[in-house]
């Protein structure tokens, strides 16, 4: 195979041309359906793709590879444009965001360095900038990550060294010592696990997270967070950090911002929003008044592949203030060196935790254009919506249990009809939904209680999808599947 690469040669060019059309042509065969799942059951799958070799000892060239994916792959993937399709936070990917992805696969810029992407870099830093506008970080500043994991660890990290820094310990040069068991965060009992995988990975532990209560609403209980603070100094230990998450995973669920911040205030504590679920509210003008308070935070946590249905990944962090990234900073001789930036070629390998990473402020900037801030409107306020006309259709309707109204676009809840064993009943529901109807929502657990989920993203579900949605279950209901 002579031709390796999309070039400027005419014949390279002309291969790559056929590849992507005979895709498009592949994608156009497969996605088939409005459902988002042909039905097939686990061990299907796995048969089908342990039958693929890997790595054969001769390429099989691209027509013939291409064609495995048609047969063995792609038939089982599921299919997130599909208005069935309402399991999690995995939304359906913008047109533009797929457009996006061909130009950052066939540019491959590397965002460490400016002399690896000259118009990227400077792309994400003009992207930041008007986030950080949107957001009312004036001196702000920020970074494009993998995911809300790696943002959420970022902030968990500058936070840290930001009260070290007050305390005048140097924490980039030094151990921690004795501050490894002194330092402690709070973040609700249901906000993201990352929080705990980051403590752990920054050397305090699980054990250095307060789980604080929530209230009747899933929302951080202020007087818990108040009185585990207090107890926390009393007992010589050094609260440095609070995490109010905008949109918890399972309910959607905002914590009360002004009153965090005021708390974050009197004791000198950082404050992070873990907003990877409702930041995109602040596109909403319908909505955007019930994430007031997050202007107030020292940092920010954007996810694109949720609310604003661009491909995974694409993620943000952005600070208040752009001294907060300074622990990141670090001067390697063959990426950043000082007297370069000074002639203005700016380098964002200092900004965040990854060095070589992917050109995905594009897809932000690409959709950002197309759609403008009216089309997101659109577009956020309709899944907010459709999760409102659910909530109450469920709420009002004697053979189901509801549990939170929402405040984004999640709804939990589970069917209550006769049965003895209510927790297999609704697991039921949810596989036969899966494997007969092709409708994937999500299961979690709530009070004890095995209950259903949808998390509702798709602008194109309308209410006669969800009363159809609502019609499925009571049918294998009361088949007692």
């Amino acid at each position: 195979m002579s031709n390796y690469f999309f070039t400027d040669e005419g014949s390279d060019k002309k291969v790559f041309k056929e590849q992507i059309q005979k895709t498009l042509d592949v994608l156009e065969q497969t996605y088939d359906t409005p459902k988002c799942y042909k039905g097939a059951l686990p061990e299907e799958v796995k048969k089908e793709i342990t039958s693929i070799d890997v790595l054969p000892d001769e390429g099989m060239g691209f027509d013939k590879a291409l064609n495995v994916l048609k047969e063995k792959v792609l038939p089982y993937m599921v299919f997130p444009p599909s208005k069935t399709y309402m399991a999690h936070l995995h939304s359906p990917a913008l047109s533009e965001g797929v457009v996006s992805e061909l130009i950052i696969g066939a540019y491959n810029q590397s965002m460490d360095s400016w002399d690896q992407g000259p118009a990227a870099t400077n792309v994400e830093i003009h992207v930041i900038n008007k986030l950080c506008s949107l957001f009312g970080f004036n001196n702000g500043d920020g970074a494009i990550t993998s995911g809300g994991s790696q943002s959420n660890l970022t902030a968990l990290f500058l936070a840290r060294d930001a009260k070290l820094a007050d305390l005048g310990f140097d924490a980039k040069h030094n151990a921690l010592g004795d501050w490894s068991k002194k330092l402690v965060c709070y973040t609700s009992e249901i906000s993201h696990f990352s929080f705990d995988k980051a403590s752990h990975l920054l050397g305090l532990g699980y054990n250095a997270v307060r789980h604080v209560k929530t209230d009747s609403c899933y929302r951080m209980d202020i007087n818990d967070l108040r009185n585990k603070v207090e107890t926390d100094i009393k007992n010589g230990l050094v609260p440095f950090a609070v995490v109010a998450t905008v949109g918890t995973t399972d309910f959607g669920s905002i914590d009360p911002l002004v009153e965090i911040h005021k708390i974050c205030s009197e004791y000198g504590m950082y404050m992070h929003s873990d907003a990877a679920y409702g930041s995109a509210l602040i596109m909403s003008s319908k909505y955007k008044n019930r994430i007031s308070g997050i202007e107030y935070s020292d940092s920010i946590t954007i996810d694109f592949h949720k609310m604003f249905l661009l491909p995974i990944s694409c993620s943000a962090i952005i600070v208040k203030n752009k001294n907060y990234l300074d622990p990141l900073s670090f001067r390697a001789v063959y990426l950043n060196r000082e007297e370069e930036e000074e002639l203005g070629y700016e380098n964002l390998v200092s900004k965040g935790l990854q060095t070589t990473r992917r050109f995905d402020s594009l897809k932000v900037l690409f959709s950002f254009m197309v759609r403008g801030a009216k089309g997101f409107d659109e577009i956020i306020s309709k899944s907010v919506e459709n999760a409102e006309y659910l909530y109450e259709k469920l709420k009002n309707d004697s053979d189901f249990e509801t549990f939170n109204k929402p405040e984004i676009s999640a709804v939990i809840f589970r069917y209550v009809g006769s049965s003895s064993d209510l927790n297999n009943l609704n697991k039921n529901i949810r596989h036969a939904l899966m494997h007969m109807c092709g409708i994937f929502i999500g299961e979690t657990e709530t009070e004890g209680k095995t209950t259903l989920k949808t998390t509702l993203l798709n602008p194109r579900t309308e209410k006669k999808d969800l009363d159809e949605l609502v019609c499925k279950i009571k049918e294998f209901a009361n088949k007692n599947v």
